[in-house]
Order: structure tokens, then C-alpha cells, then sequence
């Protein structure tokens, strides 16, 4: 059982898609479905359902969570290595749903640590839990709890979620709105999963209501931009009140007590941190995210 057929599989697992794996592999598809093949006579038992589209199974998905600790730890244990040999502090991987927020303290350590290189990963909350625990990624920052075994979590920001909307629109300059007031808004939204799309469809439901969302996006910024464009409404945290002030829009505060968000840091429990993780990790934790600073 060699490292190319694991590294093969891990990618045909993730995908469940056999020429778009070998697509992102760069191998022939024939090539891959031998080497999978191969690979489940070795096991003794089949990986994937293959009737209709391609499917891992209960054996594949047991598999994939080995092999992915498997491989984290060797690469773990390289990084360990180039570490002891002093051949520097190496990479810290860092990934979250929007790298807005981070200028600050990425470039408050920057100038702590310029040996240090950090790499910058846009991911959903159940890709960074994914990564987390395959060691593909350091440390993730999310506004949902990444709940995964062998992952510890750090707060970071407890703060208010609020209503933005264009200057010009009816709820400009209003106080507290009530949920039941936004029925019929036109809102934009982040797409489904997204933690600020969960929070407003929480506060909907419990109205038994159901937003009327216009427009979907991936990026935080881009919501407000849109906002501010006044082809919706939306839900925006207070930290983005803050450094999003170039942009024409009203900050409206939302009547109720469950209209917040909470930031978290989260990285493996297995094995050492490198020091270059470590390092980022107690000074994103020690960052004051409410005032912009160095805590």
C-alpha cells in the first residue's frame, strides 16, 4: 500500500467523481480506476457504491479518516524535522470563511516574524474541519463551532449582529427593528451553510417566517458591497462594521438577543504544534478583535 495510491484515493473520496480526480491529479482516468481497484483488493472489500454516480461507502469513509490521520502525521513529522534541523520556522497554514478581518493581526506578527510565511486558506466550516484533521491546514478561525474530535477551540470574539442597509433605504435611521418587521425584505445573503445565512434563516424560523433572499454570495464583502448598492438588506457583524466605513451604508440594530455571532480558532490536538503554529495561534488568541489591536 504505497503513499500515491492513498494520496489517489483521498482525492477520488472527496471528489466521488473519477475523471474530475484525475483531472485535479493530472493522471489518466484509467490510470486512477486501476489504481482504486487495486487498492480495494488490497482491503479485501469494495470502497465505493458504484451503481448510479459514484459513492463512498460505511468501508470507504471508515478508510478515509485513517488515511487522512496517516498522512497528516507524515507530513507533520517532516515539518517537525526541518523544524529540529534549524532549517527555519517554515509555514503556518491559516484558514477561515472570509480573510477580511485578519489584515490587522497578520500583519501585527508579520512584523514580530517576518521568518515566518503564513498561508491563506478561503474554506467552508466542514472543509476546515476536514483539513484540520487531515493536518492539510494549522489553524482555522470560524463563525460556527467546528465540531470534530481532536480539534481544540479558542474564543475569540463574542459580538453583535446587525441589520445594514443602503442609506436611502426605509430602515435607515430607524431603532431597534424587530425580525417580524424584515418579513418581505429583500435580503443578501451568504450562500446555504454559510454562518450568517444559518443565523437568518434561526431568526426567520422562529417567527415561522422564511427570508426572502435575492442574491446569494460567497464573500463577506461582497454583501456589503451589494448592500450598499441597495439590491438588499442584510445581516452584518459588528467587526465589519467597523472596517467597512468607505462603503454608503446604515447600521441598523436587530431586536434580539440571539442576533450575534461568536469567532472561534481552532487547531489539532495530535501531536506538537510546530512553533511557527503555536506562535500564531497565541497571538490571533491574544489579538483585541473588538478594538483592532494587539491585546
Amino acid at each position: 500500500m504505497d503513499l500515491h495510491a492513498l494520496t489517489q484515493f483521498l482525492a477520488v473520496a472527496r471528489l466521488e467523481h473519477l475523471s474530475r480526480a484525475a483531472e485535479e491529479l493530472r493522471v489518466a482516468q484509467p490510470s486512477l480506476s486501476r489504481s482504486i481497484a487495486r487498492l480495494e483488493a488490497e482491503l479485501g472489500t469494495p470502497l465505493f457504491d458504484r451503481s448510479g454516480r459514484l459513492r463512498l461507502n460505511e468501508c470507504g469513509r471508515v478508510f478515509r479518516d485513517h488515511v487522512e490521520r496517516a498522512l497528516g502525521e507524515l507530513a507533520a513529522g517532516r515539518r517537525a524535522v526541518a523544524e529540529a534541523a534549524g532549517q527555519g520556522f517554515g509555514t503556518v497554514r491559516l484558514a477561515s470563511e472570509t480573510l477580511l478581518a485578519f489584515s490587522g493581526p497578520l500583519a501585527a506578527f508579520k512584523r514580530d516574524h517576518p521568518d515566518v510565511e503564513i498561508e491563506l486558506h478561503q474554506l467552508s466550516v466542514e472543509e476546515m474541519a476536514r483539513r484540520l484533521r487531515a493536518q492539510e491546514i494549522d489553524l482555522a478561525v470560524a463563525s460556527l463551532p467546528i465540531d470534530a474530535p481532536g480539534l481544540e477551540s479558542v474564543l475569540l470574539l463574542d459580538e453583535e449582529v446587525g441589520l445594514a442597509v443602503a442609506h436611502g433605504h426605509p430602515l435607515a435611521g430607524r431603532g431597534p427593528v424587530a425580525v417580524a418587521d424584515l418579513a418581505g425584505e429583500a435580503f443578501v445573503a451568504g450562500r446555504p451553510g454559510h454562518w450568517q445565512r444559518r443565523l437568518l434563516e434561526r431568526l426567520f424560523a422562529g417567527h415561522g417566517l422564511t427570508p426572502r433572499i435575492v442574491c446569494e454570495v460567497d464573500e463577506a464583502g461582497t454583501i456589503a458591497e451589494l448592500i450598499s448598492a441597495d439590491l438588499g438588506i442584510g445581516l452584518v457583524p459588528a467587526i465589519a462594521h467597523r472596517t467597512a466605513t468607505r462603503l454608503p451604508l446604515t447600521w441598523v440594530a436587530v431586536d434580539h438577543p440571539g442576533c450575534r455571532r461568536t469567532l472561534t480558532l481552532s487547531w489539532g490536538t495530535g501531536g506538537r504544534l510546530p512553533t511557527a503554529v503555536r506562535l500564531l495561534r497565541d497571538a490571533l488568541a491574544g489579538w483585541d478583535w473588538t478594538g483592532g489591536r494587539p491585546g
